[in-house]
């Protein structure tokens, strides 16, 4: 049997800069992960059995819905593999919350499934192969602080982001990534990312230059349908965040804060509201 953390991420930068001939677009996001994680156990099984995923949450996709399942399939598929494998998925990370939750269970499938069979394979591999599920799948196999490109699988390693801790605030609402994208209109945009500026200041172990340049510009499309976003990142920075953002496509919000007694406190200010899921954790340096 293998276990896997399989961890959460959330961008501190996101800039659209076109859309593609393949109809997704051109990106340009630094990614970081965080110490929220899924845990997912594996073991082989009959092949008769199948694939099977088995998780906590009551009516999450179990089949070719489910990333991980898709994960397992394709390695199947790829390496002509006659077996059966059973995944117990405890999801710790909100559903379709803009953190990589699908992406990182589908990364930590990859990775197991490599070590379990010894498949072999190297991380650019891997990462080839996670590509083909999902853009956000790379990141989530190596983790860390990352420059993403193309549709967010072309991966530069950044340096490490000085430790911070990290509040999450999950709205009742459910984001669909595709529908931010396809709703995305340069037009709207307020504030363009600075991504050179995030890159020196994380160069420089410059958490409050860091704080001063985050920027999503998504937030152009997923705000106006979710007002509660934007009254998720006052309360924030209200409460004492040194910064606050919308993660990936959302709804979540994160706060960035260099104290834990502080996190602690807008953490107790935020639980007050209804219909919010309200986690701390911190910056993390790898998987």
């Amino acid at each position: 049997m293998i276990r896997i953390d399989a961890r959460a991420k959330i961008n501190l930068s996101l800039d659209i800069l076109g859309k593609r001939q393949d109809n997704y677009h051109d990106v340009m996001m630094i990614m970081q992960s965080v110490e929220l994680s899924d845990v997912l156990t594996f073991r082989e099984q009959e092949k008769e059995a199948g694939i099977q995923v088995i998780s906590n949450i009551p009516g999450l996709p179990s089949a070719e819905r489910n990333l991980a399942y898709k994960a397992a399939a394709l390695v199947m598929e790829t390496f002509k593999l006659d077996k059966g494998l059973y995944i117990d998925l405890t999801k710790r990370i909100p559903i379709a919350a803009g953190l990589a939750g699908g992406s990182t269970d589908a990364a930590a499938v990859l990775v197991a499934l490599n070590e379990m069979w010894n498949l072999g394979l190297k991380v650019p591999e891997l990462c080839a192969l996670g590509a083909q599920i999902g853009s956000d799948v790379p990141f989530c196999i190596q983790g860390g602080t990352m420059l993403a490109k193309g549709r967010g699988e072309i991966l530069e390693k950044l340096p490490t982001m000085p430790e911070c801790f990290v509040i999450l605030a999950k709205p009742q609402a459910s984001v669909s990534t595709a529908w931010a994208y396809q709703n995305f209109k340069a037009d709207n945009v307020e504030a363009w990312a600075d991504t050179d500026a995030v890159i020196a200041a994380l160069k420089n172990g410059d958490l409050e230059g860091i704080c001063k340049h985050l920027c999503n510009v998504l937030e152009s499309v997923t705000i106006p349908a979710h007002n509660e976003i934007a009254h998720l990142k006052r309360l924030m920075c209200k409460h004492g965040a040194l910064a606050s953002l919308m993660s990936g496509s959302g709804p979540t919000v994160f706060g960035l804060v260099d104290d834990e007694e502080k996190a602690e406190y807008i953490v107790e200010k935020l639980s007050d509201i209804d219909n919010v899921q309200v986690i701390l954790t911190k910056t993390v340096s790898e998987n």
